[in-house]
């Protein structure tokens, strides 16, 4: 067996399957020409077969005769790593009574080290162990932030002269190392409310045969609750699988809906075959896709528009101020194209500590030490006088955000003209380091510096009907670098970076969004600012001035030197 890979890597090949995956994805659209059955018996649905397709498959031993309670509960949660006929083998350890209430996809627990067992009465025995990380039926990965122990009590009775378990927890406990091997990170995809945008809301599957049809369950289910009212799903509110299964025949899933679908526009049709088709990219089995309505053809135009787009890139090159030249330098030389119509002169005069670019290259948010400044070409607005403002921020739909250090609860959103609205927040109180919107504009990233350290959390941008920011969403709590907080930023649709700095040097710590988290190799030198490069990259201004980059293995030169780095859309 192969050692795990670092959630990058991971990723990284999750995303190369994606795009091979999604080079062949065509969408059968197949004409109207049979009606939607409105009578006769009720259909079963096939059975879902649910073999490992992970290449590891687990075959876990069940109890020996004799076996006393302790080796019974170590061995039932040994167990856990068979998913085989709805874990059979681990319920081999439980008593006939109780055999069929346990439900083991309640949850997954990740434990950190062993777990210890101890006596609580003759027939009852506890376990205490520290999560690292859980997993709920929905497939949502939570990280335990700082793991604190946490104690299960399980009730025995004797069964035919054995120790069998009469009480158990829902759910599994897993080694990281198991977890790993049985379970798969797979990406659900909704739309930015202009529909503009895909943005991922990471869950995790069995590695089964079955996959598929949890995928789609879960997509049609909707969002994680903390991204609620920043992204749409285009499937009509009720719509479910008609069969509770996805069936798949030579690389073509089979997609059947209930007849909620019916009442899907002929845009929203384009858009679910765009959802099912992103979200069932990382299916190795999945080449291609079909939609029914209980069992009759469902007719899907041709899509005549541009889809949406997945995980906008940015530049390669640093956006900086260098030496009085706003712009773009190129890695090597150094040499820095200014901005042009007049921004990049702009920007300068202003003698910039902060610099955030929209995507279109034609509007900046600037931070300086009397505030925060919206630059247009060769005109500025100040739009927030306050001084101890973070670097503000810029989003996609005409917004240049701003926040004060001193107050973690205090974020207003102005228009490009200037009009200010108050965003509510519930972020706990702390000195606020930085906040940054993401490239798609539906989530905000803020960093804390607090008692316990930096703390690090990711928001849904809950906007009105004319996209004006109206709130953000409960905070969700993500690992962060440890020691003095730098910053955070944005590396991908999903993926995000901070930096902090101690005594040894600069920590980097990067964590997928419902996913996992690596700490990378420290860089030398002492770090002073952070922004997301192109495909995936970081990159860190050092106090000298230079610009590294992350790689695989370590942090290369870029050969640019920078006084302020920049925060490329």
């Amino acid at each position: 067996m192969t050692h795990p890979a670092t959630p990058s890597v991971r990723r990284g090949r999750l995303r190369r399957l994606a795009a091979v995956t999604l080079a062949a994805l065509t969408l059968v659209a197949v004409s109207a020409c049979a009606a939607i059955p409105t009578g006769g018996d009720v259909r079963t649905g096939q059975t879902i077969k649910d073999e490992s397709v992970s290449g590891v498959d687990f075959r876990p031993e069940g109890p020996t005769s004799g076996s006393d309670q302790t080796t019974i509960l170590r061995g039932f949660i040994a167990a856990a790593t068979g998913a085989q006929d709805n874990y059979a083998i681990a319920r081999q350890f439980l008593a006939s009574g109780f055999s069929q209430k346990w439900n083991p996809r309640q949850s997954t627990t990740i434990r950190q080290g062993s777990g210890a067992v101890a006596r609580a009465g003759d027939r009852e025995l506890t376990y205490t162990m520290t999560a690292s990380a859980t997993v709920d039926s929905n497939g949502e990965y939570t990280q335990a932030i700082r793991p604190t122990p946490s104690t299960l009590t399980f009730q025995f009775t004797r069964q035919g002269g054995e120790w069998r378990i009469a009480y158990a927890p829902d759910g599994i406990i897993l080694t990281p190392v198991s977890f790993e091997s049985v379970f798969q990170q797979h990406a659900l995809y909704f739309f930015d409310p202009t529909f503009r945008y895909f943005v991922p809301d990471e869950r995790w599957f069995l590695a089964r045969s079955s996959t598929s049809t949890r995928i789609v369950s879960a997509l049609l289910a909707g969002p994680a609750e903390w991204l609620k009212g920043a992204v749409v799903s285009s499937f009509p509110e009720g719509t479910q699988l008609s069969l509770n299964a996805v069936t798949i025949d030579s690389g073509t899933a089979q997609v059947d809906l209930s007849s909620d679908a019916l009442r899907a526009s002929t845009q929203d049709k384009l858009r679910m075959r765009e959802q099912l088709s992103k979200s069932l990219a990382s299916v190795a089995t999945v080449s291609s896709v079909t939609m029914t309505i209980e069992g009759a053809n469902f007719s899907v135009p041709e899509s005549t528009g541009t889809t949406a787009q997945l995980d906008p890139d940015v530049d390669p090159r640093p956006l900086v101020e260098q030496h009085g030249v706003v712009g773009l330098a190129a890695p090597g030389t150094g040499v820095v194209q200014k901005l042009g119509s007049g921004l990049g002169d702009t920007i300068a005069a202003l003698r910039p500590t902060s610099i955030a670019l929209s995507a279109s290259g034609t509007t900046a948010a600037v931070g300086n030490r009397d505030g925060a400044i919206v630059v247009r070409g060769r005109t500025s607005l100040r739009v927030d006088t306050n001084r101890d403002l973070v670097p503000p921020s810029i989003d996609d739909l005409g917004f240049v955000w701003t926040a004060r250090s001193s107050d973690s609860r205090h974020v207003t959103a102005y228009g490009l003209g200037g009009d200010p609205h108050v965003v509510l927040t519930t972020l706990p109180r702390g000195k606020l380091v930085s906040f940054q919107v993401s490239r798609d504009s539906t989530r905000a990233l803020a960093l804390l510096d607090t008692d316990d350290g930096p703390s690090l959390y990711v928001m849904a941008i809950n906007r009105g009907s004319d996209r004006t920011p109206v709130a953000l969403g409960p905070p969700v709590h993500v690992q962060a670098a440890t020691g003095d907080a730098i910053g955070a930023a944005w590396v991908s649709d999903v993926d995000i970076a901070s930096v902090a700095q101690d005594a040894t040097g600069p920590s980097v710590v990067q964590t997928t969004v419902g996913g996992q988290t690596s700490t990378l190799p420290r860089p030398e030198g002492r770090a002073t600012a952070i922004a997301g490069g192109s495909g995936g990259a970081l990159l860190l201004r050092m106090a000298d001035g230079s610009v590294v980059q992350s790689t695989g293995g370590g942090w290369d030169a870029t050969g640019v030197s920078a006084v302020v780095l920049g925060i490329l859309r």
